[in-house]
């Protein structure tokens, strides 16, 4: 019976999510459900486990959250991303549309940029510059979701985005893990996406099918001035070079150093929550110092432009804001999955996908299980937090018995977490759908092959892995 209600239960969550329900009313209703005939009662299950999980999130990530999306939302409304979208987009021109398009996504997301506004940010240039090389706009929403939630959110190191930056806290590591790894899958993410869709933009034109006609959401061409496209780059740098200095994940003797000892004030206060050690938390407080001095610059450089449009309180705001529903939406996926996982029936399951395995290592079990929760949560974040709180110390223990590093671990789940996060009910997917005017009829059957195609990614590092051992 136990596991008939965790099935039961995650078939609920699946069903609502997918008709809209927000996953932070009814993940811990469904949580309770799952619990029913487990021995637990109700309200300590949602009390005592749901929500302290929850708190244990939020304490932990909400930060990178909130600064990310402020960061983001200056350089938005200051008019900085758009320069930089704009530059690359022009300097590549109509007749490389496609690889223009993936650039772009690109360098806005590893600079920084929170996924959602870089979706924003793109699509004006990247549905003009379809429009003028008649590139069919239905394959928008796929090279769209390849440029953005692929190679620069996952793969690439040092990318500051959250679903690089939540192994930090389970296995110790740094947003640079498994560099060589990481840039064999950002390539692989890259050369799949670009050699798709320019082979269905050929296809599709030999058939005499072009950009087609379309009145939802249709941009028109902006004669407004935008920024120096190089003062605008600067802040998009900056994130990334303060995070390598402060974090130094290559133990520069000339890099910035944390204090190994700077938590141990703090243990004779028992605190419920306090890290384990500054390894756990120096990551996160690298790209934290990171965001908060590119925000001061993006500041600076785009203060005319949000000076007219009601001053810097404006994005600050915003930002804000928007990061309590984003944080609250992952952090109750987190606090669902870890619900399952103390639950005895889980038990089961969760031996059965240990005992998943391709050589002596834990890579297997960890492709597996973070992609089954992905695909269930439709969110790369949400399932790769799920899987860890699930799962992650086994793996590490079994990694450390065998002498493979954890920054292996790091690598391989963020790009598991980019396999199956495209389904259907996915909240990014429909944003993005929604954002480009198109809908799943129109343009899911390319996205259902880019992920078949993204899918392979991680396999093909795992090999990679497995035959040279290379990081």
């Amino acid at each position: 019976m136990g596991i008939s209600m965790i099935v039961f239960s995650l078939i609920l969550l699946m069903f609502f999510a997918y008709r809209g329900y927000s996953i932070i009313f009814i993940a811990p209703i469904f949580a309770v459900v799952a619990a029913i005939g487990s021995g637990h009662a109700s309200m300590p299950v949602y009390s005592e486990i749901y929500m302290t999980k929850a708190a244990e999130y939020i304490k932990t990530y909400y930060p990178v959250f909130l600064l990310g999306a402020v960061f983001a939302k200056i350089m938005e409304q200051g008019g900085l991303a758009a320069a930089v979208a704009d530059k690359i987009v022009s300097a590549l021109g109509r007749d490389k549309a496609i690889l223009a398009v993936l650039l772009g996504c690109g360098v806005l997301t590893y600079g920084g940029l929170s996924v959602f506004v870089v979706a924003f940010v793109m699509y004006p240039f990247a549905a003009i510059l379809f429009k003028q090389a008649d590139i069919p706009k239905r394959l928008l929403p796929g090279l769209l979701w390849m440029g953005i939630f692929t190679y620069s959110m996952v793969a690439i190191p040092g990318t500051p985005q959250i679903q690089n930056i939540i192994p930090t806290s389970f296995f110790g590591t740094s947003t640079w893990s498994a560099p060589v790894l990481g840039l064999i899958g950002a390539v692989l993410y890259f050369g799949l996406a670009w050699g798709w869709i320019s082979y269905r933009h050929k296809k599709l034109k030999a058939k005499g099918e072009g950009y087609g006609h379309h009145v939802l959401n249709e941009p028109e061409e902006s004669r407004e001035a935008l920024p120096d496209w190089r003062l605008s780059s600067l802040p998009l740098l900056l994130v990334i070079v303060l995070n390598l200095l402060i974090s130094n994940p290559f133990h520069w003797d000339w890099a910035y150093h944390w204090d190994p000892e700077s938590l141990d004030s703090f243990i004779p206060l028992h605190l419920s929550l306090l890290a384990g050690g500054v390894d756990k938390v120096q990551a996160i407080w690298s790209i934290n110092a990171a965001l908060i001095v590119s925000s001061i610059v993006a500041a600076i450089i785009g203060r005319r432009r949000l000076r007219l449009k009601g001053g810097l309180s404006k994005p600050i705001n915003t930002g804000a804001i928007g990061s309590t529903t984003a944080i609250l939406n992952v952090a109750s996926g987190y606090a669902y999955g870890c619900v399952i996982a103390a639950l005895p029936a889980f038990t089961i399951i969760k031996e059965a996908l240990l005992g998943l395995h391709l050589g002596d290592g834990p890579l297997m079990s960890a492709i597996v299980t973070t992609g089954i929760m992905t695909g269930v949560t439709g969110s790369s974040s949400g399932g790769m937090t799920i899987a860890l709180g699930m799962l992650g110390q086994e793996w590490l223990a079994w990694a450390q018995q065998i002498g493979m590093s954890a920054d292996v671990l790091h690598r391989i789940i963020c790009m598991a977490s980019e396999c199956i996060d495209t389904v259907p009910q996915s909240g990014a997917l429909v944003t993005l759908l929604a954002v480009c005017g198109l809908t799943h009829r129109e343009s899911y059957y390319d996205v259902v092959i880019l992920t078949l195609l993204k899918t392979l990614v991680v396999f093909a590092c795992l090999g990679v892995y497995l035959m040279t051992g290379i990081e």
